[in-house]
This record gives C-alpha cells, structure tokens and sequence, in this order.
C-alpha cells in the first residue's frame, strides 16, 4: 500500500560528509528529521502489509479448519478413502496459512525493530543539537549519520538514507525504498527460504 501523504519538509540534505561555507546545522537537523519521517511512514506501511497478510491468513484458516470439521463428520471407515485428499488437501493448505502468518509475525518484529532504530537516532539527534560544542561540528553530525547507516539491515533502508542525504524528498526516498524493498523480498521469496515451524 502505497503512502499517498504529501509531507513539507524541504531544503535537506547534507554536506557533513564535506562541509563548506554554505553548511548550517539547522538543515543537518531538517535532514536528520526528513529522515525519520521516512523511516516512520515505511515503518507504517510495511506494518499495514503484515496486519493485511494475518488478517487473510487467520481467515483461510477459519475457514479451512470449519472444512475439515464439516468434512470429517461424513467420514465413516467405509468412506475414508473417498475423503482422504480433501482432507489432505485442506490441511496442506492450512499449513501453507500458518507459515504466511509466521512471516508475518517474524515481519512485525522487523518493524518493531526499525521503529526502535528511528527512536533511538531521534534520541541521539536532540543530544546532537542541545549540546553547543557537538552541534556545530560536521564531524559530531557525520559521526551521527555514520552511526544511523550502520544500524541498518536492509539494502533497501541504507539507500533511502543516501537519497534523503541527498537531498531527494520525502515521497522520492520512500518510492525509491520500496523498489528496493519489493526486489530484497522477491529475491527472498526465489531463494526458496523455508521457515521451520517447530
């Protein structure tokens, strides 16, 4: 699902990386911002998936465990054979709603994850700007993006951050980030990654 907000942050992007006598903190600190934003409304998005997909998947499940309720009370010995693979059938397909739901769950934790990341980089910029002797220095607001970037797990996430630092827009570094994104999660899915259950 797609973000349709429009947000206003502009004039980011930053020159910590080579300062010049052009660079502010004050647009290190909108950079720092843009970013959270970006992080927070993929964070949301990606969770809106992941609560779409165990919805879907807690559905079918209801309705194949209702089938086989209904399938095994016709069930007699004589009749086993008949019944068999429906039955088969219906719990191949349970299995197969349960693992999505895993995913899903393991998803979230993911989420959780990056939220905590942006919290904990929030925390880092308002040290940064209330303390005079870091707040002037390129080096302190480099080391800060330096240590955002490294926190990082995905491919998908550190090239969002180069485009916000860039100076690309909110809307720009978050379609650029779920390109990336779809790719990392098809190459997953191709890679053939079972998930074991128990």
């Amino acid at each position: 699902m797609e973000s349709s907000k429009k947000y206003g942050i502009t004039g980011h992007g930053s020159s910590s990386h080579n300062p010049d006598l052009d660079w502010s903190q004050i647009q290190e600190t909108i950079t720092m911002l843009a970013l959270a934003v970006a992080q927070v409304e993929s964070s949301m998005t990606d969770g809106e998936q992941s609560v779409s997909t165990l919805t879907r998947s807690f559905t079918h499940m209801a309705d194949y465990v209702q089938k086989i309720r209904k399938v095994t009370k016709k069930v007699t010995p004589e009749k086993l054979d008949q019944f068999r693979d429906i039955i088969e059938d219906t719990t191949e397909n349970l299995e197969h709603q349960v693992q999505d739901a895993v995913v899903a769950f393991q998803f979230y934790d993911r989420i959780t994850q990056r939220l905590d990341h942006v919290c904990t980089s929030l925390d880092r910029l308002g040290t940064l700007i209330s303390e005079p002797d870091l707040l002037f220095n390129p080096e302190s607001w480099k080391s800060l993006q330096s240590d955002i970037k490294s926190s990082y797990t995905m491919e998908a996430e550190r090239i969002m951050f180069e485009h916000i630092l860039m100076g690309s827009s909110i809307q720009e570094a978050l379609e650029i980030y779920r390109h990336h994104f779809d790719k990392e999660e098809s190459d997953t899915t191709d890679g053939g990654d079972e998930i074991e259950l128990f």
